[in-house]
């Protein structure tokens, strides 16, 4: 089993659904760009905004996408919450 030494991307249920609603290039960039935030997971977001939990939420537009997510610094985590096409 691979062993991660930085951040991992996980999915909500939301952003789930909006990936399998893609066609297959459209899902491979989507992955690629998560693994790309999770990479770099200090990256200024485009704006922020608090959840309904007090969890900061930030929000990065990518290669046609809008990510929400928050960190989870405890378990070096990219917690992507939700999906939107920016296009």
């Amino acid at each position: 089993m691979a062993e991660f030494l930085g951040y991992r991307p996980i999915f909500s249920d939301t952003a789930v659904a909006f990936f399998i609603s893609l066609p297959r290039r459209r899902q491979r960039k989507l992955l690629d760009r998560s693994h790309e935030l999770a990479a770099d997971p200090f990256l200024v977001s485009d704006f922020r905004e608090t959840d309904a939990d007090g969890r900061e939420l930030s929000h990065v537009m990518s290669d046609g996408f809008i990510f929400t997510y928050w960190l989870d610094h405890a378990v070096k985590r990219v917690m992507i919450t939700d999906v939107d096409d920016a296009e």
